[in-house]
């Protein structure tokens, strides 16, 4: 694809209301890529060998679930244009941010440990039981991306719940960067529990799920680790319900740093290939 059709395919999918099914597919892509690009700042930087490829190894998982889905759409998207093919490289390298529909959470930056393990944590739970639903989805293609998914999901709550443990219960320090953590990353959660309106369509159409109906398990599992990592004092957590932002495109500046970043090569030299 030369780089004229590129751009013009970019732009043919980039109308939210004409493409519910394919913009639910962008979201859920959309949210893996950004989180997996933070959790690869990482990599070379853990704070010891064992972690460092162990957030390289989450940050792969979510890469894999962003193609996964990025593909599926991609094929969707062919069946209708007539202008060139739509490839998963097409979607990750040639929207804009206004056109990304993942939630501000992941796209914060990495922070120190703490967060980095606390919005692992956060968002892994939700994932898990986001998940368990979709499995369920009238869409062939969802379902199966996503019961691959799950498995890997179920060990990322696993080894950020073991850490939030660990550090909630360690050192002075590690605690007070743990409150640290949820101070800072806590708003941010309520986006995921208030849908958009192609969530509100893929759940009407049975190939997604009422994402509102997560947040008591959601909430009853960080009341569980909390309690176990003495982080009591945190809860209980407000859900007010707050609009969606980056899920309807109102992203922060740190999106468009880390578009710049992770789309240079492929806007400066179209179709380069290793």
């Amino acid at each position: 694809m030369n780089k004229t059709n590129t751009i013009h395919s970019a732009a043919s999918f980039e109308n939210q209301e004409g493409h519910p099914l394919i913009n639910y597919l962008l979201h859920l892509a959309d949210d893996a890529l950004i989180l997996g690009h933070r959790n690869s700042e990482w990599c070379g930087h853990g704070p010891v060998l064992e972690l460092d490829i162990a957030i390289t190894n989450i940050a792969l998982d979510l890469l894999g679930q962003a193609r996964n889905f990025y593909q599926y759409a991609a094929g969707q998207l062919n069946k209708e244009n007539e202008t060139g093919e739509v490839t998963e490289d097409t979607l990750a390298y040639w929207r804009n941010a206004r056109a990304f529909k993942n939630c501000v959470l992941v796209e914060l930056p990495k922070g120190d440990w703490g967060v980095t393990v606390m919005r692992q944590f956060f968002y892994s739970t939700y994932q898990y039981y986001l998940y368990q639903q979709l499995v369920h989805s009238k869409d062939a293609g969802v379902a199966a991306i996503s019961a691959k998914a799950l498995k890997e999901v179920t060990y990322h709550v696993r080894w950020s719940s073991e850490w939030i443990i660990r550090l909630g219960k360690g050192t002075e320090e590690s605690h007070a960067r743990m409150i640290n953590a949820v101070n800072n990353l806590e708003n941010y959660t309520q986006e995921l529990f208030v849908p958009a309106g192609y969530e509100a369509f893929a759940a009407a159409g049975g190939y997604g799920t009422d994402v509102a109906t997560l947040y008591k398990p959601w909430l009853q599992k960080v009341t569980e680790i909390f309690g176990r990592a003495s982080l009591d004092e945190t809860l209980p957590f407000e859900h007010t319900g707050t609009l969606p932002l980056g899920k309807e495109g109102q992203h922060t500046g740190y999106l468009d740093e880390i578009l710049t970043d992770l789309q240079f090569l492929q806007r400066k030299y179209p179709g380069a290939a290793w």
